[in-house]
């Protein structure tokens, strides 16, 4: 019968994921037919979720190698260079960021998407639930009219018409009608159950929802933190922040692997119900409704007679008969039996109210309100859902794979940086280009000295009578010398040496 569905069609991508193999712990393969009470199929899910702790596996094998590639296999840094080439560590962090950006857009749009269909899925649940909600009042509404307030009134008048027969016999006739009314009320299905059930499911899907939306956006969060903070430490390569860097990497790493095992587990148990919803829906309320109740609801067609109008006929048809002898009764009665006019007239008042909660009843049990909030939660879940938890389960593959080559490239930079310390321990003190020398070459009081010569002999000697070089240059090299930059006062200090040596 679900091969006639018109109005719902399961999407391709659903079919493709009801077609993932499914294997219970001993690997054997069994059917994939949504049952999620059945122990075998739940193994078959937890086998499907396996799939994140392998993922996690092969990216903590991948570091292992890389780590003992780094630490065995590396090549000298030549003598000539001072520091390696890190061309090919500046692309992969640019390609990993690109990467990893892209995998937060997907992922925010797979969790818009998810929320989606499931806000839709839980309105719809709640609409149902207020027609169920309504069904059950009216029903209980117009059995206690019947069964009180018309037996009452009948009761009195039973009492007061007592010494004339053909009024009795009318009596009669509307009791007999009230039987059938209360009858075809009481042989409606009791859904009662399925009201509670659809509370219960609706309250459940929306804090479980509520905590996987969170969840998931504050790990797109996570990842968009660690790339910018990845960034900043590859510029500063300060050792802290690249050591809290890889401590967020490795549980970011953790929770993307585990999300990928728990969507694929999501998405392809809720593709089984996708492909065949109707059966298991049959199945799960056989012992409150009939199956012709369920599959009129669940196909609603033309086609289809409505479980519900014979009763409900008869209930309209009832309550017409007994206003028609209400009527007579007014006319004839009240005359001779004045008193008989409150409960005639109460009777009157009852019937007309349960006439409108009977139409009330009527529009209710159709079927197409709650076929298209059936419709509606079938399209959120298996449509937006599914397409989400897809997104997100792609988002999650690219951020572990993504994470576990910055992991690498964070331990590439860790080793640049062990380079770079061990180079700057072995420069020269007195190499003229250290940094340090050219400190201390800024010192205005060494430098004035060092005008003067090698020899101490020139501290406090004047330089009248020795030949001294004219006192403008003098001046220049004393008091401007300080503000050259370094090699320009290297070379203008050793002129000046020259030319004194000269006139010794």
């Amino acid at each position: 019968m679900a091969t006639a569905r018109l109005d719902y069609v399961a999407p391709w991508w659903t079919y493709w994921l009801h077609n993932f193999p499914h294997f219970n712990f001993f690997f054997q393969s069994i059917d994939n037919t949504f049952k999620p009470e059945d122990a075998s199929y739940q193994q078959s899910l937890i086998f499907l979720a396996s799939v994140g702790a392998v993922g996690l596996g092969l990216s903590l094998l991948v570091l292992a190698v890389f780590l003992v590639c780094l630490c065995c296999c590396r090549k000298d840094i030549d003598d000539e260079t001072k520091r390696p080439s890190t061309c090919c560590l500046t692309w992969s962090a640019v390609i990993t960021g690109l990467i990893i950006c892209s995998a937060v857009g997907v992922g925010f749009y797979g969790n818009s998407e998810t929320n989606d269909g499931v806000y839709q899925l839980t309105y719809s649940l709640s609409n149902a639930n207020h027609t169920l909600g309504g069904i059950n009042n009216l029903v209980a509404g117009t059995l206690g009219n019947v069964q009180t307030g018309l037996k009452q009134h009948l009761e009195r008048l039973d009492e007061i018409f007592a010494a004339k027969s053909e009024f009795l016999n009318s009596l009669r006739f509307m009791q007999m009608m009230v039987n059938n009314v209360i009858h075809e009320m009481m042989a409606l299905p009791d859904i009662n159950k399925a009201n509670v059930d659809l509370a219960a499911i609706a309250d459940q899907t929306a804090l479980v929802e509520y905590y996987r939306w969170l969840t998931y956006l504050l790990m797109l969060i996570l990842d968009l933190v660690i790339c910018l903070a990845m960034c900043l430490g590859m510029a500063k390569q300060s050792r802290w922040l690249l050591i809290t860097i890889m401590v967020f990497v490795v549980l970011s790493m953790i929770l993307s692997w585990a999300s990928l095992g728990a969507g694929t587990a999501t998405a392809v148990g809720t593709s089984d119900f996708c492909v065949s919803p109707d059966k298991y829906i049959v199945n799960q309320t056989k012992d409150f409704l009939t199956a012709d109740v369920a599959h009129y609801y669940l196909f609603c067609s033309p086609n289809l007679p409505n479980p519900f109008q014979q009763s409900l006929t008869i209930c309209q048809r009832s309550l017409t008969t007994m206003q028609i002898q209400i009527q007579g009764l007014l006319q004839v009665t009240v005359p001779i039996f004045p008193t008989a006019e409150r409960d005639l007239l109460g009777i009157q008042r009852l019937l007309n109210s349960t006439e409108f909660s009977l139409h009330q009843l009527t529009a209710l049990l159709d079927c197409r309100g709650l076929h298209k909030d059936y419709l509606d939660a079938l399209i959120g879940v298996c449509y937006d859902g599914v397409e989400g938890l897809l997104y997100l389960s792609l988002f999650s593959l690219l951020a572990g794979c993504v994470l576990s080559a910055m992991l690498c490239a964070i331990f590439r930079v860790w080793t640049l940086m062990g380079s770079r310390d061990k180079e700057y321990d072995d420069i020269d003190e007195e190499d003229p280009f250290n940094p340090q020398a050219r400190q201390m070459s800024y010192n205005p009081r060494r430098n004035q000295s060092m005008l003067f010569g090698r020899s101490p002999r020139y501290e406090n000697a004047p330089l009248i009578g020795r030949g001294s070089p004219p006192p403008s240059y003098l001046n220049f090299v004393t008091f401007d010398l300080p503000a050259l930059f370094y090699p320009q006062g290297v070379l203008l200090l050793a002129q000046y040496e020259d030319h004194l040596s000269v006139y010794d």
